[in-house]
């Protein structure tokens, strides 16, 4: 197949993407505001408890079943390896930029977490369909295709709202404290008149008022033997310290995000034949239960296109951040991440560790290659910290996407075909 057709093909998927996102940056004009701020931060929590949940379950239970989950064991450790090596990258960026706290889990999250969902569930489709596609039959290269991007949609829920949801939650909330005692030092400076450069005020030396050594024998007592009697409690009490600070970082309850337990519905639904057969196929009892999960489901990705488009169009607006951050983030998912993918997947195959198939291939490959995932500007309004930075990151990240998935799938495909 010629390199032309291969570019026209990888073309017409990223074009979707530019005018869904196109028509959320027009609707959230303040001419137009039907898409505006309040709107979109509903809209998202309409999303992330609603649509991306019924989004992952009904494709989970419609495409995974036992025998295909055996030959796609590789996936799931494949999306691991994007996040280990993402945030290696992401941690390279905030080591060389240097930004302020609240924005470095940021943008660990966005080296991290790719689009491993909505962005595959456009380009594979629309990539079978089109006539010069090298996956054979558009109708067996959209089954397979389908099964593939549930599973990556699947695993990268898990990851993203484990994993990007507590490291920006984390990163926000010190950011916000540092914030509040840098205020207070401040202030209280102020109030007193006093230097903030040091938090000791007692006097090194005895005071003048201690006219014997009798009467300030209390100064001269060496703290070893002052706080002798405390060190055993005083170490527990520290550790019992540690223990709740760590627990409070950790929310459990993110862990179980909805998408996370759709994901356990969906495997449930697809792995266990008897409640397949009850929910799945034309002549289930149930079937309308996963009908009407999947017309819910199917919101998700346009609504998301929407808001990404809004979000799009206050990061034009600019937020101050660092031109390096989004350079950087930029070199990192765009450059980095697919060359060292393509090492990786080609020794993956070198060593048997996945089967033949092209667009098995083509999908790994092409996970290490997509955006940052369109959730984290989700995450980011839930926690109201790095909003406007996190528009501008999209903004760039996701106008160069045009481009960079563009290159990245022609080459992809040229090296599987």
């Amino acid at each position: 197949m010629e390199l032309v057709d291969l570019f026209i093909t990888a073309t017409m998927p990223v074009f979707k993407v530019l005018i869904i996102t196109a028509l959320g940056s027009c609707l959230a004009l303040q001419r137009i505001n039907i898409l505006g701020e309040d709107t979109r931060k509903e809209l998202n929590k309409v999303v992330f408890y609603v649509f991306n949940p019924a989004l992952v379950a009904t494709n989970l239970a419609n495409t995974i079943t036992s025998d295909s989950m055996l030959k796609l064991w590789f996936m799931p450790f494949n999306i691991l390896i994007t996040f280990v090596v993402g945030s290696v990258l992401g941690w390279i960026v905030v080591q060389c930029t240097r930004p302020p706290s609240h924005l470095r889990g940021l943008i660990v999250g966005c080296c991290a977490g790719g689009n491993l969902g909505n962005m595959l569930l456009i380009i594979i489709p629309a990539v079978c369909k089109e006539k010069g596609s090298p996956f054979g039959a558009p109708d067996v290269c959209y089954t397979y295709g389908m099964g593939y991007v549930s599973l990556s949609m699947a695993v990268g829920a898990i990851y993203l709202w484990s994993y990007v949801y507590n490291i920006v939650r984390i990163s926000s909330s010190s950011g916000s404290k540092e914030s509040t005692t840098n205020n207070s030092v401040t202030k209280y400076s102020r109030e007193t008149g006093t230097s903030d450069q040091g938090s000791c005020t007692e006097p090194l030396l005895p005071s003048k008022e201690c006219l014997a050594p009798e009467d300030c024998r209390d100064q001269y007592v060496p703290p070893c033997d002052r706080f002798q009697g405390k060190v055993e409690e005083s170490v527990l009490s520290n550790m019992k310290q540690q223990v709740c600070h760590l627990v409070q970082k950790i929310n459990l309850g993110a862990l179980f995000a909805p998408s996370t337990i759709a994901v356990i519905v969906g495997f449930v639904i697809g792995l266990i034949p008897q409640i397949r057969k009850l929910m799945i196929g034309d002549s289930a009892p149930l079937r309308v239960i996963q009908d009407s999960a999947s017309l819910v489901g199917d919101g998700a990705v346009p609504t998301l296109t929407l808001i990404i488009g809004g979000n799009l169009l206050k990061g034009l607006r600019g937020s101050g951040i660092q031109t390096s951050i989004v350079i950087g983030i930029i070199v990192a998912r765009y450059i980095a991440l697919p060359l060292i993918g393509v090492a990786i997947i080609k020794g993956a195959l070198y060593f048997g560790l996945v089967h033949s198939d092209a667009l098995y291939q083509f999908v790994l490959l092409l996970q290490f290659a997509v955006p940052p995932a369109m959730n984290i500007g989700t995450i980011t309004q839930l926690f109201g910290a790095g909003e406007s930075e996190c528009s501008v990151i999209m903004l760039w990240t996701y106008a160069l996407a045009s481009i960079s998935l563009t290159m990245w799938s022609t080459f992809f495909m040229w090296l599987v075909a």
